[in-house]
């Protein structure tokens, strides 16, 4: 899932985890491995945020869903594994 800007800042107003740039040179290539999303890092390593299903809720939620490790102490590499679904819930938008 591709957020908007307010999207991403409200995630990360929620998540510790930093939002890796629409414009850097590693987007292109992360999205060739998973698709196209906002990748987040984190001190875990690489995940993405897909949409939950809302239940008649009016407000946008997504999970957490975690796609690589850090390789080494260092975190200069990524260990990509089977995309693991966290019970980690973020509000995309505005609460009512």
């Amino acid at each position: 899932m591709k957020l908007t800007e307010e999207r991403i800042d409200r995630a990360l107003h929620q998540i510790e985890a930093q939002a890796v740039p629409e414009n850097h040179p590693v987007t292109f290539q992360l999205s060739e491995l998973f698709g196209e999303h906002t990748f987040f890092l984190d001190a875990g390593g690489l995940a993405i945020i897909e949409p939950v299903k809302a239940d008649g809720n009016a407000n946008i939620t997504g999970r957490v869903v975690k796609l690589a490790r850090w390789g080494d102490e260092s975190r200069r590499n990524l260990a990509p594994h089977e995309p693991e679904f966290t019970d980690i819930v973020v509000a995309l938008d505005k609460a009512a």
